[in-house]
């Protein structure tokens, strides 16, 4: 990782620093140092778990009714998004082509944000406008949003590439950040218009809301610090970046927690599940 130690831009200076920790001269792939050894090995207990199950998960989502486009199609998609972050970290343990490799990373991070608002957008919908959301519950609609989403990331990490010091940091945290109010939106309006929707069933309801929720909980859990970490990144320390990489970097394992809930029948049998260990 020559290439990024020499390298001045404050993205290299602030991410790149969480795949080179430290200056030791031993090296582990594309990362360095004590600090770097930590992440190798997280890398590839991602990659070992999270690589073969998203694959299982992309056979399992392509076995779905076809009636039900939104969760087909969304669903697909994040996971093609975890499948390209798991390939960059798969370079990463392998030492190719790592600073190009960071780039395509957050290209997949970010079409994986994109795809979960629009998983918990058409969840609040259907209870919110159920009516509205099915007159234009369409293909062309799906094919036209998940066409968007592929084409913002692609021009945010661009901007990155091109840009230089804080303007990079402040286009990570932005993009990131916009999301925040969103889910919290969804999840609060879904949970007021849940008494007044007579035509969703109650497991559906249910499901709907488990989604909401694990959806934010992921995304303050994992997301969260690395929106700190891009506002404040001078006053922060080498092991809170390792630790914030660390987090964006299990972003696909926890991506496969809320293929579950999507899944119909999944909520359904997890709960009963705990209520059957509770008794």
């Amino acid at each position: 990782m020559e290439d990024l130690n020499n390298s001045n831009s404050s993205w290299d200076q602030n991410y790149d620093t969480n795949i080179s920790a430290g200056n030791s001269s031993i090296r582990y792939g594309c990362y360095n140092g004590n600090e770097g050894f930590i992440v190798y090995v997280v890398s590839w207990i991602v990659i070992c778990v999270g690589l073969p199950l998203t694959l299982l998960a992309v056979y399992a989502v392509s076995s779905w009714s076809r009636n039900d486009h939104s969760a087909h199609i969304y669903a697909t998609n994040l996971l093609i998004s975890d499948l390209i972050q798991l390939c960059c970290m798969i370079a990463w343990v392998a030492g190719e082509k790592c600073k190009e490799m960071l780039f395509l990373y957050f290209f997949g991070v970010f079409s994986s944000v994109g795809f979960m608002v629009c998983i918990s957008l058409e969840r609040y919908l259907v209870i919110a406008w159920p009516l509205w959301y099915r007159c234009r519950r369409t293909i062309k609609n799906y094919v036209v949003t998940c066409t968007i989403v592929w084409v913002l990331p692609l021009i945010f990490v661009l901007l990155c590439f091109y840009t230089k010091d804080r303007i990079q940091l402040t286009i990570i945290a932005v993009f990131l950040f916009l999301p925040l109010p969103l889910f919290i939106f969804f999840l609060r309006g879904t949970l007021k218009a849940l008494s007044a929707s007579l035509s969703v069933p109650t497991d559906e309801k249910r499901r709907i809301v488990a989604v909401l929720v694990v959806i934010l909980l992921i995304y303050t859990l994992l997301f969260l610090p690395c929106i700190i970490l891009s506002l404040a990144a001078a006053e922060m320390s080498h092991g809170y970046r390792m630790i914030t990489f660390i987090l964006t970097q299990i972003s696909p394992l926890a991506d496969l927690i809320l293929y579950i809930f999507i899944r119909k029948g999944a909520t359904d049998k997890l709960l009963a599940s705990l209520c059957f260990c509770r008794m």
